[in-house]
């Protein structure tokens, strides 16, 4: 098959989306697919084989300058006019922008695809593409209603919420997007139980396919450090739980010599930083950012526990990459973690999440029990071999694209003669 592979950002270690772009495509070019994956910045990485079609935005959260003010020579349409407003009044533009984009350019090539794959941009122009004559799949990771219920009931004074809720009104757009796609598909049960509680989709539209974790992810060869803690968190954010963990961490600090490295990168005097220095740990906690897969994996491995405190996942891909690496886990149980780890005890503690008080005797226990930590550690590994093979996933996909485009042709020769009513005559009518 002839796949395009859409994606409004895709940089790698900024969030699972752009793993997804980058292991996917590889392993679909592996079992014969041709692969082209259009994309806005950041841009992705991707392997040998895989083609990539430059989807330039204004790149307005771009560091380290974001939320930027373009110059006049910058614009040059109106779809960029509409993402710089979208901006300056506190919105968030890019999925709804980036496939408007997407869409203009694919009309000129539907020749060149068999299938598209929505890659959770849900914007007004994926509807265009089927309407266009190209069959569409859509990955949902999880419904970002899940982020918005979370963050804004963070958020600490009534300002805060009431930007945080305009800066989410891309939701009812995605709502209305991922009502209308043919095929959803989702890496665990829990997030296709969200997307339908929250985005009303029908549950007989939406296929779970687990993730993968690539061969990098291996056990350490060199020991572990002593006391070191390690948790991961793509996006400095209340979901990520890592308030929960400094403060379980602070309180551990007191009775034993332990250390802390979070794989993110905090927000410049944000949350994070400021509960770091109010609880006196800065000389205890390390941060880690924008390193290359071969150093990441040796991070994972250096750690005696890892942790995984988020108040939500739809799938987790760095918990299964830690248990790849044979790092124990403490994890919250919470969306799909259980999914990952299973619920039996062997690869991982599960501890309700937001539980300052278990958490740190879960930490505590496994730090003083060696024996349990090596078991947990070879038990995360082969369940990860077990059920979480990137080639598993392409395959699966693989065979969700020919269902999908059999579906749509069975639509078309079942469809009445077209009208000339837009998509977007249609939006403005449902608004």
């Amino acid at each position: 098959m002839r796949i395009a592979m859409l994606s409004y950002r895709s940089k790698p270690h900024c969030g699972g989306q752009g793993i997804y772009i980058r292991h996917l495509s590889r392993e679909l070019v592996r079992l014969g697919h041709e692969v082209e994956v259009f994309s806005g910045q950041p841009y992705p990485d991707l392997d040998e084989g895989v083609r990539l079609t430059k989807v330039p935005s204004l790149d307005l959260y771009r560091e380290p300058d974001p939320f930027r003010t373009p110059r006049p020579s910058e614009f040059r349409d109106l779809i960029d006019v509409e993402e710089v407003l979208t901006m300056w009044t506190a919105g968030f533009p890019e999925p709804k922008t980036f496939s408007r984009r997407v869409a203009r350019l694919l009309r000129e090539r539907l020749d060149d695809f068999d299938v598209a794959h929505d890659n959770q941009v849900l914007g007004y122009g994926m509807l265009d593409i089927e309407k266009m004559g190209l069959p569409l799949l859509t990955t949902i990771h999880h419904p970002i209603s899940v982020d918005r219920r979370i963050d804004i009931a963070a958020a600490p004074t009534l300002r805060k919420k009431l930007s945080l809720r305009r800066w989410y009104g891309f939701l009812r757009m995605q709502t209305k997007v991922a009502r209308q796609a043919r095929t959803i598909l989702t890496p665990s049960d829990t997030s296709a139980r969200d997307i339908a509680r929250d985005f009303g989709v029908e549950p007989e539209r939406m296929r779970t396919v687990l993730l993968g974790v690539d061969d990098v992810f291996v056990p350490p060869s060199v020991p572990r450090v002593p006391g070191r803690i390690l948790a991961m968190a793509s996006a400095d954010a209340p979901m990520k739980g890592i308030a929960t963990l400094l403060e379980a961490f602070a309180k551990l600090r007191t009775e034993r010599d332990v250390s802390l490295v979070l794989v993110t990168r905090p927000e410049p005097g944000g949350r994070t930083e400021q509960l770091v220095d109010r609880l006196g740990i800065a000389d205890a906690v390390t941060f880690v950012n924008g390193v290359s897969d071969t150093e990441l994996v040796e991070v994972m491995g250096s750690a005696e526990v890892a942790c995984v405190p988020s108040l939500y996942e739809g799938f987790s891909l760095p918990t299964a990459e830690l248990m790849a690496c044979e790092t124990p886990l403490v994890a919250s149980r919470a969306g799909a973690i259980p999914e990952v780890v299973g619920e039996d005890g062997d690869c991982a503690v599960l501890v309700e999440p937001g539980d300052v008080g278990a958490l740190e005797l879960a930490l505590a226990a496994l730090l003083d029990d060696p024996e349990r930590r090596e078991r947990m550690g070879r038990a995360g590994r082969r369940r990860v071999q077990e059920l979480f093979s990137w080639r598993a996933v392409a395959e699966a996909t693989a065979a969700a694209y020919e269902d999908t485009i059999a579906s749509y042709r069975a639509d078309r020769e079942a469809a009445p003669a077209p009208t000339t009513r837009s998509t977007q005559e249609d939006i403005r009518a449902d608004r």
